[in-house]
C-alpha cells in the first residue's frame, strides 16, 4: 500500500474503517449540499453561489483557524501542490453547478460517479496503490449501476451532460491531489479552497448579478456554505486515513441521496430500474470495502515478527 511505502506522513496510521466512513457522511452532506444548490441555481449564478457560499464558510472557518494561529494555519508545505488542488475545486464546483441548474439531480450526480474509475487508474499508475482484479471488477460492476440507474436517453445528452463529465474527471484529480497533501491539515486544506472559491466569486459574480429576492434566500445561500464545508472537512480526512482507490468509490452512495432528495425535493419519482442500479452502485461499493480488509489481513500473514 502507498501508506506503507514512504513519502508521506510517518508518523500518521491508516484506518480504513474510519476513512469509508468520512467518506460515507461527507457523500451524504455534499448531497444535502448538491440539493440546495441545484434550487439555488435555478434563480442565481454559478458565481453567485460561490461567493455567498465561500463567504459564509470563511465566517465559520476564522476562528477555527485563530484558535491555532492564523499564520500557521495558512502555511502550506507543499504550495505548488495545493494550489493545482484548490483549482481543481474551484473547477469542479463551477461544472457541476452549471450542469445541475438543468440536468435532474440524479442524472448530474450519475456522471459524477464515474470518476472513481479515473482514480482508481491514477492511483495505481502513480501512487503505486495496489489495486487487484477482484477490486477493479467491482469498480466496473458499480459504473454499470451507474448506467442502469441513468438509464440514458437522447435528451439528456448535451452540453451540460459534457460539462458533468468534464466535471467527474476533474474530481478525480482532485481526489489524487488531496491524497498526495495527506500530511496537511484538513483545516488548511479547507480554507485554502473556501479563499479560492471566495475570489472566485468575488472577481465574477458582478458580470451577471441577479438581485436577491429575499432573505430568505441569503439564508440559503450562507447555508450551503457551511454545508460543504463540513463535507470538505470529511472528505479531506477520509482520504487521509485510507488510499484514495478505497475510499472514493464510496460516492457511489451519492446516487442514493440523489434518489430520495429529488423524489422530495424536485418530485422526480424513481422507477425500478434506477433503485436497482443504485443497489448495484452500493453493493460494490460494499465488496471493495471487505475485500480490502480480507487483503490486509493476508498481508498482515507475510509479516515476519523480528528477533
Amino acid at each position: 500500500m502507498a501508506g506503507a511505502s514512504g513519502g508521506g506522513n510517518s508518523g500518521h496510521r491508516e484506518n480504513i474503517a474510519a476513512g469509508i466512513g468520512l467518506m460515507i457522511l461527507g457523500m451524504f452532506i455534499f448531497s444535502v449540499n448538491d440539493a440546495l444548490g441545484k434550487w439555488l441555481a435555478a434563480t442565481y449564478t454559478v458565481a453567485q453561489i460561490l461567493l455567498f457560499r465561500s463567504a459564509a464558510a470563511a465566517v465559520v472557518l476564522v476562528p477555527v483557524l485563530r484558535t491555532s494561529g492564523l499564520k500557521q494555519a495558512m502555511w502550506m508545505p507543499r504550495p505548488w501542490l495545493e494550489t493545482l488542488r484548490v483549482g481543481l475545486a474551484t473547477a469542479e464546483t463551477i461544472c457541476f453547478y452549471a450542469a445541475v441548474s438543468v440536468l435532474p439531480l440524479a442524472d448530474a450526480v450519475t456522471y459524477y460517479l464515474a470518476g472513481p474509475i479515473y482514480v482508481t487508474l491514477i492511483a495505481a499508475l502513480f501512487l503505486g496503490e495496489r489495486v487487484g482484479w477482484r477490486r477493479w471488477t467491482a469498480v466496473l460492476v458499480g459504473f454499470g449501476g451507474v448506467i442502469l440507474a441513468l438509464q440514458p436517453t437522447t435528451g439528456i445528452f448535451g452540453w451540460h451532460a459534457l460539462i458533468a463529465f468534464a466535471g467527474s474527471v476533474i474530481y478525480a484529480l482532485l481526489m489524487i491531489v488531496t491524497r498526495m497533501l495527506r500530511g496537511t491539515s484538513a483545516t488548511v486544506m479547507a480554507a485554502w479552497q473556501i479563499w479560492t472559491g471566495l475570489l472566485f466569486g468575488v472577481a465574477t459574480a458582478w458580470w451577471h448579478w441577479t438581485p436577491i429576492a429575499s432573505s430568505f434566500d441569503i439564508l440559503l445561500l450562507g447555508l450551503l456554505g457551511v454545508v460543504a464545508l463540513g463535507a470538505i472537512v470529511c472528505v479531506n480526512r477520509s482520504l487521509a486515513y485510507a488510499p484514495a482507490s478505497v475510499v472514493v468509490p464510496y460516492q457511489y452512495t451519492m446516487i442514493v441521496w440523489a434518489i430520495v432528495f429529488g423524489y422530495v425535493f424536485f418530485g422526480d419519482v424513481p422507477d425500478l430500474l434506477t433503485l436497482l442500479g443504485a443497489a448495484i452502485i452500493v453493493g460494490a461499493g460494499l465488496f471493495i470495502y471487505f475485500r480490502e480488509r480480507k487483503v490486509r489481513g493476508e498481508m498482515s500473514k507475510d509479516i515476519v515478527p523480528g528477533p
